[in-house]
Parts: C-alpha cells; sequence; structure tokens
C-alpha cells in the first residue's frame, strides 16, 4: 500500500485460498475487475482465523469487506464423501490441508465484525451462492438456514459476481440502500422484507417447512431452479422465524465484449511473491486458457452450472488469441496450451439461437432430454478457434483438457475428427458419469448409447489420424436412485470388456442441486421413492464395484445394511421407513444400449480408443 500511495483500501476481500493473480482464481478476477472501476482493492488470502490479527493487515476498508471461501467450497475441500477429512488442499501452497477453516465464509464473517465494526460485509463465491437459501448439509445431516441469517452480512451475491460488486461498490460509496441488485440477496424482518417485497415475488415454503419435511424440500428446489433464468426469474422471499431473505433473479451474464473487457484486465498471471512452494492449482492451469462460461447441460448434480448459469457466453477470438500471446511469452511455457475450455469446453461458440426464447426460457437443461432446437451445435467456431492456437508463434500444441459434451459432439462429426486428428494429448476426458439409462435420466445426462457412439466415432477417427488415443470416461456411484443391481450391471459391463475404471467417485451431495434435495427426500422430482444409499459401508460397496469387483463380490455374500433395497430408518431430515423396493426399481437388466456400451468398450489400445484410466 506504501508505495501504492494508497492510505486505505476501499473494498478488502478475504479468500480462502492462495492469492494466484489469474482469472481462474475469483479473489483475482473480482479484484481487478473492481480495480479497472476505480477501486482500490486489498486481498487477505488464507488468514489465521484464531485471531483477528490478520484480518486488520490492510487495515479498515472504507467501501467493504468482501468474503469467499475461494474457489472451492470449504466443507467439499475439507472432506470427501465419506466424511473423511482430506490429507490435501490444491489452492493452499504446498497442497497442505488446513489453511481454511470449516464453513469459512461464516468464520471469516465473524471475525471481520469483531475486528472491524460497523463495516460491510459482503458474501460472494460458491460456498455463498449456493447458500443463499435454506439447504440440505451433507455434513451434519440438517436443514440449515440461509448463510445471510447465520452472518449477518448486509448483502449476498450470488453467482458470477462482476456486475454485482461493481453495484454494491457504488451505492456504498453514494449512500445508496442496497436493494433490488440482480444476482444479489438481503435479509431483514418478515415485516420489512414484506413490505419492499415485489409484486411478482414467489415466496417460498418457509425455513421451518423445509426443515420438518424433505419433500418440501424437493419442492423447494425445483420452484427455486424454475426462476434462475436472469430475464423472466421472479424474486424469491424465504422466511426464517422471524427473519425472511429476498433473493433478486440472477444478474444478466457478461456479454462477449465484457468478457473480453474483463480477460483483458493487467493480471500478472502468477502466484503472489509471498510464496516459496508450489500451488497445485496454479500448476494445474497455468497452461490453459478460459473461453466459455456458463454451462447449458443443466446436470442435476452439478453446482458449477447452478453457479456459473445456462447461458453460454464466449470470449471473442480475439480477445482469446491476445492471451494465447501472453501465454505463449511467458517464463516456464512449454509450448503446450493444456486446455481450452471452460465448465464445459466445446459450448464454445454456442448457446441459444433465438434472444426471445432464451429471455423465456425456463427449461432446467438445454441438453436434456433432448437438445433443444434453439441451441447451437455447430462447432466450427470452437476448431477455428483450436486451430488459431496451435498455429500461434510460440505453440506447438493446443489441447482440450478440460471435459466435453458428447451428445453435443456427435451433432458436428468434423468436430471429432479435428480434435482426434489436432487437439487430443493421447488421452480424452468425457463424462458418461454411468451406464443405467434410468440413472442417467435422473443425472440429466445423455443415455448410454450417446457414449458408446461417441467412442466408436472417436476410435475411427484417431485411427485414420494414426495416433492411439483413449477416452478418460469419469463415473460417478451411490447417485440417488442408483441400486446396488445398477453398479452390477456397469460392472459386468466394464468387466466383460476386460476394464478396470479409476476415475470414479462417489457423489458428494452439496447446497442447492437438485440431486442433493433427491438424496435427502429419497424421492424423485417426480415424487416417486428411490433408493438411496446413506451409510459409508453401502456407498463403498458400490464404489468397489466398479474399482475392485473382486472385493465387492466377496462382499456381497454379506452385503451391507440396505444396500440393494431403500435404506429406510430416517434420517435428520425426517425421512421415514419405507416397505419394500420402490416402483421402478429392483433388478435393472441390462438393456439394448449396455449391450451396445459393452461392445464398444472392448475396443482397447490396439482399436485406438476403449481404455478406462
Amino acid at each position: 500500500m506504501d508505495r501504492l500511495g494508497w492510505d486505505e483500501c476501499d473494498v478488502l476481500i478475504v479468500s480462502g485460498d492462495a492469492y494466484v493473480d489469474h482469472p481462474s482464481f475469483g479473489p483475482a478476477l473480482i479484484g481487478r475487475w473492481l480495480e479497472s472501476h476505480g477501486w482500490r482493492v486489498g486481498i487477505i488470502p488464507q488468514p489465521r482465523w484464531n485471531s483477528t490479527e490478520d484480518f486488520l493487515a490492510l487495515g479498515r476498508p472504507r467501501l467493504f469487506a468482501g468474503v469467499t471461501s475461494g474457489s472451492m467450497d470449504s466443507m467439499v475441500s475439507r472432506y470427501t464423501s465419506m466424511k473423511r477429512i482430506r490429507s490435501d488442499d490444491a489452492y493452499t501452497e504446498g497442497g497442505t490441508a488446513g489453511a481454511r477453516p470449516d464453513r469459512a465464509v461464516l468464520v471469516y464473517s465473524n471475525r471481520i465484525r469483531e475486528a472491524m465494526p460497523g463495516v460491510p460485509v459482503v458474501l460472494g463465491g460458491i460456498e455463498a451462492s449456493l447458500r443463499r437459501l435454506s439447504h440440505y448439509d451433507f455434513w451434519s445431516g440438517t436443514v440449515r438456514k440461509p448463510v445471510l441469517l447465520d452472518t449477518k452480512a448486509e448483502i449476498l451475491v450470488h453467482g458470477m459476481g462482476e456486475r454485482q460488486v461493481a453495484e454494491i461498490a457504488r451505492r456504498i460509496a453514494r449512500g445508496e440502500p442496497l436493494e433490488r441488485i440482480p444476482g444479489t440477496a438481503t435479509w431483514g424482518s418478515i415485516t420489512s422484507m414484506e413490505a419492499g417485497i415485489p409484486e411478482n415475488a414467489l415466496v417460498l415454503p418457509s425455513h421451518e417447512e423445509v426443515a420438518e419435511s424433505p419433500t418440501e424440500l424437493l419442492k423447494m428446489t425445483l420452484a427455486v431452479e424454475a426462476e434462475l433464468n436472469p430475464w423472466c426469474g421472479r424474486p424469491l422471499l424465504e422466511r426464517c422465524d422471524s427473519r425472511a431473505v429476498l433473493v433478486q433473479p440472477p444478474a444478466e451474464p457478461l456479454s462477449t465484449r465484457e468478457l473480453d473487457a474483463l480477460y483483458d484486465l493487467p493480471f500478472a498471471r502468477a502466484p503472489h511473491p509471498r510464496y516459496t512452494g508450489r500451488i497445485p492449482a496454479w500448476d494445474m492451469i497455468r497452461d490453459s486458457i478460459t473461453v466459455v462460461r456458463g454451462c447449458g447441460g443443466g446436470c442435476s448434480f452439478c453446482a458449477l452450472s447452478l453457479h456459473q448459469g445456462r447461458a453460454v457466453r464466449s470470449r471473442s477470438r480475439g480477445s482469446v488469441m491476445r492471451e494465447v500471446g501472453i501465454l505463449a511469452g511467458s517464463d516456464g511455457f512449454s509450448g503446450t496450451i493444456t486446455d481450452l475450455g471452460g465448465p464445459t469446453a466445446n459450448m464454445y461458440g454456442l448457446g441459444c439461437d433465438s434472444p426471445d426464447a432464451e429471455k423465456a426460457c425456463r427449461r432446467p437443461s438445454c441438453l436434456h432430454p433432448s437438445i433443444c432446437r434453439h441451441f447451437r451445435t455447430d462447432h466450427s467456431a470452437y476448431t477455428g478457434l483450436l486451430a488459431a492456437a496451435a498455429s500461434a508463434e510460440g505453440v506447438r500444441n493446443a489441447f482440450v483438457g478440460s471435459g466435453i459434451r458428447h451428445d453435443l459432439a456427435l451433432e458436428d462429426p468434423a468436430f471429432i475428427e479435428k480434435l482426434a486428428a489436432l487437439h487430443t494429448s493421447g488421452h480424452l476426458k468425457i463424462a458418461p458419469e454411468h451406464f443405467s439409462d434410468r440413472v442417467l435420466a435422473l443425472m440429466r445426462k445423455p443415455s448410454a448409447s450417446f457414449y458408446t457412439r461417441f467412442q466408436e466415432a472417436f476410435r475411427r477417427a484417431s485411427l485414420r489420424a494414426g495416433k492411439e488415443q483413449y477416452l478418460v470416461p469419469y463415473l460417478m456411484a451411490a447417485f440417488p436412485g442408483c441400486t446396488v443391481e445398477d453398479m452390477e450391471m456397469v460392472s459386468g459391463m466394464l468387466s466383460d470388456a476386460g476394464i478396470r475404471p479409476k476415475q470414479v467417485q462417489v457423489f458428494l451431495p452439496t447446497p442447492m442441486t437438485v440431486a442433493t434435495a433427491m438424496y435427502a427426500c429419497r424421492k424423485d422430482p417426480s415424487g416417486s421413492p428411490i433408493e438411496v444409499a446413506v451409510k459409508p459401508s453401502e456407498k463403498r460397496f458400490q464404489l468397489d464395484l466398479l474399482l475392485e469387483p473382486r472385493k465387492a463380490g466377496h462382499r456381497g455374500k454379506r452385503r451391507p445394511s440396505g444396500a440393494g433395497t431403500n435404506p429406510g430408518g430416517g434420517n435428520k431430515t425426517g425421512c421415514g421407513k419405507r416397505k419394500g423396493n420402490p416402483a421402478g426399481s429392483g433388478k435393472h437388466g441390462t438393456g439394448r444400449s449396455q449391450h451396445a456400451a459393452a461392445d464398444a468398450l472392448r475396443g482397447g489400445p490396439e482399436n485406438g480408443g476403449g481404455t478406462v484410466e
């Protein structure tokens, strides 16, 4: 601050991540955006939270203190889906765990209140964003209140926050009230909040109602999801004891011009000089470039698409190529761009082709149960961008390192040819997640036949390019509604193909997703009962069916209690026992698409595809 000639900061950002001045890191992105609007911004990364000392390192800010857990939810960062403590943290120097507290947004807010009484507190980032209303908390097994009520912060920013924080700074500087800002939530007494409620607001079930009834939680989650369109979504009011939270509709996504301006800001593109050890998250993304925001997939378990929104927005080729030039000229660049992507890489240049339809749409997914007729599927803008990046001075390769949607890729065979021939590093990440069409429907993912069709197309394209390349499918175990029979079917299919997968995750319920509400109430969105693996032993059994089928087969003689049937027995969300198998569960045979998947997966390395890592 002395070197800059500042006597104080206008805005202070407290973050749970180590500080990397790169657009892939939220605090840097917001900090640079505010700076471009003329504000002086200070960032305090990973403060020690047992005292106020670190929080006061840059003094008291003139406008407000922003709080974020960082790029990840602090509870997801700290605990596995089995509720075990993780041994590492990719966003911390040295990759060591324990540098951020549990429920970091709450802890940091309390410390700021203690250190700087009277300073407005603004919550943001994915942890706060997905806790803006009452939500099921997997780690405690309860429905928790909106995080604003726990922290007593002045305002919460949900979604990507550039528009909101700039407006909040402007209003605080002018002494204006923080009301009706799109993409924010505020709170107060029921009387005061209802007095200013917009006429079109949707009144949700109260916190007490959803805490008492998991079915009400599912209904509320679906109702909230239907209001996530920035152009037609309604304000949401939720009561909690004598207070209420008013959530405004999401902010409009940044336009291509605004995204270009954001990513053209003068990022140092490096960790802060204070760090001497490696930061794993930085190592992973240092040679990659974000080219697209938002995801139209609408997968029922995905928190990222809820946070970034369903509207897809892409940077211009010129903006991306300017960043390619900066990257190519940076110290230590190997000549390979590891990724040109985003939440879904091959959505670059895609999205809705009808502004009118986009502004009125309430579909939860642009792609499920089938691709919307308004959703563009021509990948030429993306293949052109990849080609331009690969031919730039100082660049040898431009690869696709983030995941792609294989159902979209199948709409453009020319893209698959270019992808296999020029832009795959030997392994291509893809996320079928499962091979049971019933489970895939609950996930809002394309049926198994799409994966087998894509795998065959990619295999043939790789052969034509003279390359030995493999798909790396990501699979999920213990998803709500997934039975042991489902996992046995997938395990048998993989075994028949001679494949042992390694990229398998156990479903982790995160706040606000439809899948988490399904987990809590053991019902699908239609209200039909589903089986849910709740106990760690049940989840482990499903995981072992894919990773260690022999071990699971041995244990199968004495399956964990509840495996293959409804767990029943209730839990802290109030679910009661149910007898027998729910309708639609029970034995799930290997249908036509599953047989086709097994046949296709038999293509091993010698055939140019089919290996699962």
